[in-house]
């Protein structure tokens, strides 16, 4: 969409057709029937571009709750964060008296931070400023922020922070190429090098970065790391730097927030499966907190390269999921075929950690009968695979 369809999606007859579009409820894969009914009413060029937003907002219903209200590109909302975690990610910048979102494209993350300061979002897309600048207006926010169409390869048209608290940086760099995930920090656009030139006049910096960056990229990089994960699925990482850094890394989980950081590391203990068995939840594994949260919990591991957690006591946490422990035996199928059939065990849920066996390969080589359920652990025990049988 460019920016003279995207101005007359703006205009009444424009939106007169996005709300024509969205009484059909339209996904993609009915876009071409979809299209031919709504042009019987309005100009090719108008249906098409009502049609796009009326299908994105459909698809942003999963991330923002007014998905209804917002106007999206395709590439802009797959980057976007879910609202929970842009709205957690901007109670970090409470206390500063302006903020920047750089490379805001639609805005969405401008939204949550001009709820906590007035913010100026940088972008060099003038579609994506002109969706941006109507989001604000949809959240009644456009007198909490002002837009600058700029390319941030070139120096920033923003002065310096006049005091440490004054002004802190968002910079959000694109991790796409087309549809395609760019997983290098080198790949960024721009690369995630250019805050070099930044920091020295805006030391409070949050950098968002993909979940699955290469630590090794992060080396030379003095900040804090923080992976979120929401509803259990790690969503996405965060460089803090300057006065934001407050811990080496930090796994936070969503609904919550729940945090757990880190600023050395240890070593567990290697023990057998106690009565009870822990999985940390991906945004600790991705942390590398896994030791961090035994010794909160008191619990050790089962092998040093398997993050499973094992204790004799149960302690509620919200940093990983537990199971009461059965039995457990080194795996053979035979043993364990028999072990669940003499106990009429007819649904079984397969895990695992370091095992090459496929879950469903597994399940249907049981042939397993019965009413009874359980959680299967395919693992190692110092380095020698075995099979733990669990409930929750």
């Amino acid at each position: 969409m460019d920016l003279e369809r995207f101005q007359i999606l703006l205009s009444p007859i424009g939106q007169e057709a996005l709300q024509a579009a969205s009484d059909l409820k339209p996904r993609e894969q009915d876009f071409l029937a979809n299209f031919t009914a709504l042009s019987r009413r309005f100009a090719p060029d108008i249906a098409r571009s009502a049609l796009e937003i009326a299908i994105l907002r459909r698809e942003a219903a999963r991330k923002f709750p007014f998905a209804e209200r917002l106007y999206f590109t395709r590439e802009s909302l797959e980057q976007a964060s879910n609202w929970e975690i842009s709205t957690y990610r901007a109670t970090r910048y409470q206390g500063y008296l302006h903020l920047h979102d750089l490379g805001c494209s639609t805005g969405s993350d401008t939204l949550a931070l001009a709820q906590v300061a007035p913010t100026t979002g940088i972008d060099m897309d003038p579609v994506r400023l002109a969706m941006a600048k109507a989001n604000l207006e949809a959240m009644d926010l456009g007198q909490r922020a002002n837009l600058i169409q700029a390319d941030l390869t070139s120096p920033l048209p923003i002065s310096p922070s006049p005091s440490p608290f004054y002004t802190a940086l968002f910079f959000d760099p694109a991790r796409r190429a087309g549809h395609r995930r760019t997983y290098s920090v080198r790949h960024y656009q721009p690369p995630l090098e250019i805050i070099e030139g930044w920091l020295p006049g805006f030391p409070a910096l949050g950098v968002k970065i993909s979940p699955g960056v290469d630590w090794g990229e992060l080396r030379g990089y003095d900040a804090e790391v923080e992976f979120v994960s929401f509803n259990g699925e790690l969503k996405e990482a965060v460089l803090w730097f300057g006065p934001f850094k407050t811990a080496t890394r930090r796994a936070t989980l969503l609904p919550g927030p729940h945090s757990l950081t880190s600023t050395f590391d240890s070593r567990l203990p290697i023990v057998e499966p106690q009565a009870y068995l822990y999985e940390p939840d991906p945004a600790i594994l991705r942390a590398g907190l896994v030791a961090a949260l035994g010794e909160q919990l008191g619990a050790a591991q089962l092998d040093a390269d398997i993050a499973y957690l094992t204790a004799h006591t149960l302690q509620p946490t919200p940093f990983a999921r537990s199971w009461a422990v059965e039995a457990w035996f080194p795996f053979q199928l035979k043993r364990l075929r028999t072990y669940l059939r003499e106990r009429k065990i007819g649904r079984v849920t397969v895990k695992k950690r370091g095992s090459p066996i496929e879950p469903e390969s597994l399940i249907g080589d049981l042939r397993l009968s019965g009413e009874a359920e359980r959680t299967i652990f395919l693992t190692h025990l110092r380095g020698e695979p075995i099979v733990i049988v669990a409930f929750s």
